[in-house]
């Protein structure tokens, strides 16, 4: 049986005098969550609005505030993906640790786990001096599911063309604003992505990505038009698994990387 707890009125809204007190309830689990149920359903989930009953959030411990200029500290339910100990997550390669940083070295270096939807927190810079041709300045990318590229370009010192420069989609949709920041410097990309979905072999959803370059939005809820590729029209031309490898890439540039921490969705 469950127990009337209090009274509860919204905001600084007083009842209007003959209005009924709407009574408060606790959630028949027992975990103290109070909510209401005598209010209407939500036709999409079944729910009353305030249900007490309604699974709760999962309580995750975030970050402590930066006061050390190290950012992105992975919160507790993450999957860390480089602390600058070792690469036991990735798959082998020549890539190589330095101080405490990987450094890009050559071919794509890949997660042995695969992961799906995801949010993404990853630390990236640009060699001071500026190393290499145009092609190659600050030249690395964020492969989700190793087949949809978030360009890392040195776009402080270049003008590469816009879907092409720094946190693009690569060859599909330049980033709203250009934060890089100069050659020498950290920059975090916080990625939040969804994967495509497929039904009975066709295309039911595209991907879609969020995208902070830096703290400020580069993409919302930007939708992928297929895997990503240097001059090529995208497309979904085959059902993708609903997990696979991430990846990063490397184009003739020591990129450095620290702080990779991921929480799938």
């Amino acid at each position: 049986m469950v127990s009337v707890v209090a009274v509860l009125l919204i905001g600084s809204a007083q009842p209007t005098t003959g209005q009924s007190q709407r009574k408060l309830v606790k959630a028949k689990d027992g975990s103290g969550i109070i909510g209401y149920k005598d209010t209407p359903i939500l036709p999409w989930c079944g729910y009353h609005v305030h249900d007490p009953d309604r699974p709760a959030p999962k309580k995750v411990t975030p970050a402590p505030p930066d006061i050390t200029g190290k950012t992105g500290e992975a919160p507790s339910d993450a999957v860390v993906l480089f602390d600058g100990e070792n690469l036991s997550q990735w798959q082998p390669s020549d890539w190589r640790i330095e101080n405490g940083e990987l450094i890009a070295v050559s071919g794509n270096l890949t997660t042995k786990q695969a992961f799906g939807d995801c949010q993404l927190h990853i630390e990236w810079m640009a060699p001071d001096p500026p190393q290499g041709s145009f092609w190659d300045r600050g030249n690395s990318g964020v492969m989700l599911m190793d087949l949809f590229e978030i360009q890392i370009y040195d776009s402080y010192s270049e003008k590469i063309y816009p879907d092409g420069q720094a946190a693009a989609i690569y060859g599909q949709t330049p980033p709203m604003v250009n934060a890089c920041r100069n050659p020498g410097q950290w920059q975090t990309y916080d990625i939040v992505f969804f994967a495509p979905v497929f039904e009975n072999g066709k295309l039911k959803e595209p991907a879609r990505v969020t995208v902070f370059h830096n703290g400020l939005l580069a993409h919302h809820n930007q939708e992928i038009y297929g895997p990503t590729g240097h001059r090529i029209l995208p497309e979904y031309e085959k059902p993708i698994p609903e997990k696979l490898p991430l990846s990063l890439s490397a184009h003739n540039n020591p990129v450095r990387f620290r702080n990779i921490w991921l929480r799938p969705l």
